[in-house]
């Protein structure tokens, strides 16, 4: 069979061979700590799940508008004006199914081929598919600790071509957890807009931060594309559920892309989001994101430990991206190795960066601390045998 040669540069995620090995091994009876998969532990806040119940009881699974239902929009303009100072009116917001609904139109939107598009480099992969898909080519721009690990104004001005039309960046990022902070935003922003270009930022791990307050894009340009979602820090991970910010000239376009390709987003799941706002499930959400800071701090001492802590801390999301070149040049083996030995499931960095991915691993603090310090000691066994082997 011949499939579309868009499909050629769509690399496969790799992590999801090595859950499928993770769970195998789990099936035969051993005791696997999975630190591979973007989701925590927890489960849906309890007044998500009883909104969506009582939606499902009063029969509310009929279409919503293709731009999401009038409430939850408000909602979500009215938590950008509480929390990040951000004036977004609520018909700039199109909800859509996940975050990648959202990018799916953002990228149909603001490239086709020939375009070319700016992104740090690690990044999460499906950025750059979206973007491939639409037929544009991305320029994977190498970040480490000097920028941050983000793609900032200097770097967008060094990398931009006469084809370059989009800027896109992650804030926190995935997989280093860091992000930029208002005064890097605005600049970016700037960098962007004189040259002409257009600046998308995935915000899906908002409101995750440790050290510094969580800010927004939208708080500094109403002309730039913002995708957020309600899995990471509301807990809706299988609800499928996001949204796209977008400039108001954009507005109409994007609802005639969403009325084509998705027609909207599932009711059940608009209603219940609207319970992700109220002060009862925000104490709950906030409690949530200290304990995972808490996790952090308790990887980051156990990594320390091994002298394998990164030399900048994330900021936010759950993830520490680890340099292991000091043991391997072959992540996904180092990965492989690590799971069937100690039963420790990490993924391997080629899965986000086009260069240096072999030299790095991400680890999600998902699970809680005492399943954390547990890995942590395996991990130390599992270096200390590759140490006597060099």
């Amino acid at each position: 069979m011949s499939w579309s040669s868009r499909l050629k540069g769509i690399a496969p995620f790799r992590v999801m061979n090595l859950l499928e090995t993770a769970q195998a091994r789990e099936a035969a009876g051993h005791d696997v700590i999975h630190l591979e998969i973007g989701e925590p532990d927890f489960p849906t806040p309890p007044p998500v799940l009883e909104a969506g119940q009582a939606a499902l009881a009063h029969g509310r699974t009929r279409y919503t508008p293709a731009g999401g239902l009038p409430a939850l929009r408000e909602a979500i303009a009215a938590h950008y004006a509480e929390h990040f100072g951000a004036s977004v009116a609520p018909e700039r917001i199109l909800v859509t199914p996940g975050a990648s609904g959202a990018l799916l139109l953002a990228s149909q939107l603001l490239v086709e081929s020939g375009d070319r598009v700016l992104m740090a480099d690690p990044t999460y992969p499906c950025n750059r598919h979206f973007m491939s898909l639409a037929g544009a080519e991305v320029d994977a721009v190498p970040v480490d600790e000097r920028s941050g690990w983000q793609l900032d104004a200097s770097l967008v001005a060094r990398h931009w071509q006469p084809r370059t039309r989009l800027a896109m960046l992650a804030s926190p990022s995935n997989p280093t957890g860091h992000m930029l902070g208002l005064d890097a935003l605005r600049e970016l922003a700037a960098s962007v807009a004189e040259r002409g270009g257009h600046l998308l930022v995935d915000e899906i791990y908002q409101g995750l931060t440790y050290d510094i307050p969580p800010v927004s894009a939208s708080a500094v340009s109403s002309d730039a594309f913002v995708v957020n979602s309600f899995s990471k820090y509301f807990g809706m991970t299988g609800w499928r559920l996001g949204w796209l910010v977008a400039p108001e000239d954009a507005v109409e376009p994007l609802s005639r892309l969403a009325q084509n390709i998705f027609l909207a987003a599932s009711t059940p799941a608009q209603y219940a989001a609207l319970a992700a706002f109220r002060p009862d499930c925000r104490e709950i959400l906030e409690g949530r994101r200290r304990e995972l800071e808490t996790r952090r701090d308790a990887l980051l001492k156990g990594l320390a430990a091994l002298g394998l802590a990164p030399s900048l801390p994330p900021q936010g999301a759950f993830y520490l991206w680890l340099d292991i070149s000091r043991y391997s040049q072959d992540s996904e083996a180092f990965c492989l190795s690590l799971l069937e030995e100690e039963n420790v499931a990490i993924t391997p960095g080629t899965d986000f960066a086009v260069q240096g991915g072999e030299r790095h691993v991400r680890i999600a603090f998902t699970t809680d601390v005492a399943r954390l310090e547990e890995a942590v000691a395996r991990l130390g066994r599992f270096l200390q045998r590759r140490q006597g082997m060099a």
